[in-house]
C-alpha cells in the first residue's frame, strides 16, 4: 500500500511539473513574440540562393530594400519602388496542389506491395 502511495504522490508531482512546464513555455513564448514584434521592420520576402545564403525583401519604415544574407554579413543590394512589389501572398502556392500530391502518394502506396515508399 505504501509503494501505491508513493507512485500516486510521484505521477501528481510529474503532473503538476508538466502542467507548470506548458503554462511556462506559452508565458515565455507570448512574450518573445510580443517582444520580437516591430511597427518599423519587416521581411516581405526570403529566397534561399545558397545553403547559408539568402536574398530578402526588407522594409524598414516607408523603404523597401534587398538585402542580401550571408553566413556572417548582410549587404544591401538594392531599394525596391512600393509599386515594383508583388504583395501577392498565393504567389509561393502557385502549382502547388496538395491534394493531387496525396492522390499520388496513395497511387505509389497501393502499388506498392512490399510497404516501401
Amino acid at each position: 500500500m505504501e509503494r501505491v502511495i508513493q507512485l500516486v504522490t510521484v505521477l501528481l508531482i510529474f503532473i503538476f511539473v508538466l502542467f507548470i512546464t506548458f503554462f511556462t513555455t506559452r508565458w515565455v513564448a507570448g512574450f518573445a513574440k510580443k517582444a520580437s514584434y516591430s511597427r518599423n521592420i519587416e521581411v516581405i520576402e526570403s529566397y534561399r540562393i545558397a545553403p547559408s545564403k539568402f536574398i530578402a525583401i526588407v522594409r524598414t519604415g516607408s523603404r523597401y530594400l534587398v538585402i542580401g544574407v550571408g553566413k556572417d554579413e548582410i549587404s544591401k543590394l538594392a531599394e525596391l519602388e512600393e509599386e515594383s512589389i508583388d504583395f501577392n501572398t498565393d504567389a509561393s502556392m502557385k502549382g502547388f496542389d496538395f491534394a493531387g500530391i496525396i492522390e499520388k502518394a496513395k497511387e505509389r502506396l497501393g502499388n506498392n506491395k512490399d510497404g516501401r515508399i
